[in-house]
């Protein structure tokens, strides 16, 4: 896991890009550490057929507790090396079929496995995606750093273009980029705005679109 997903957009501009993108990177951690009692299976496979997660059979274990968090530990490390293999290989999948499924407005060439992974994740995911690069963007406009803007304009706009419309993706993109201490509170407030829709928090956000009409006006 990346612990940039977890941090405000301006504490995770100071992480390493490079931690989100290599496959070899990735560490398997247990969450909750040690195996607990769920729900029956039937539920666990509706559960994770709406979900979109992987349901995976690690057997019988022990009821001694230091051998259940061993097995999660274990299970946990052996799922994380068979997608990270998953993902290293990505790139050596045929590109015709993959490129039907991407949006159109992504060039052919982009078809990596970065590419791939992003389109894996869940809308919240990608809004903690799209918060990080946000805080990559101010902090390359804070020391015009216009080769880090570019690369991060380009990588924005393609987990934008990935997000359904009501997250408004491209005005999150213009106003992070922007020079202005405006379109830093634009894109605050779009992102702001972007976590009450996913979250359900309707009487939320007629408040934010006034805030964000204020700073437009």
């Amino acid at each position: 896991m990346s612990i940039a997903k977890y941090l405000p957009p301006l504490f995770a501009a100071q992480i390493p890009s490079e931690e989100l993108q290599g496959a070899e990177n990735i560490a398997g951690m247990p969450i909750p550490p040690m195996l607990e009692e769920g729900m029956s299976l039937e539920q666990l496979e509706e559960l994770a057929e709406r979900r979109s997660d992987d349901l995976c059979d690690i057997g019988s274990t022990s009821s001694e507790e230091v051998e259940r968090m061993q097995m999660a530990t274990m299970c946990s490390q052996e799922y994380a090396q068979l997608y990270a293999n998953y993902i290293s290989q990505a790139a050596q999948i045929n590109r015709k079929p993959a490129e039907a499924a991407i949006p159109e407005a992504t060039p052919a060439g982009e078809l990596d496995a970065e590419e791939l992974l992003l389109q894996t994740l869940s809308e919240r995911q990608k809004l903690a995606e799209v918060g990080k690069l946000v805080g990559m963007a101010r902090y390359a406009l804070e020391g015009q750093d216009k080769a880090l803007l570019q690369d991060t304009q380009r990588r924005i706009e393609r987990l934008a273009r990935l997000l359904p419309d009501k997250y408004r993706g491209s005005e999150i993109v213009k106003a992070a980029i922007s020079p202005t201490e405006r379109g830093a509170k634009l894109a605050e407030l779009y992102l702001s705005r972007a976590y009450k829709l996913l979250d359900e928090e309707y009487a939320e956000i007629p408040g934010i679109e006034n805030a964000i009409r204020e700073l437009k006006e």
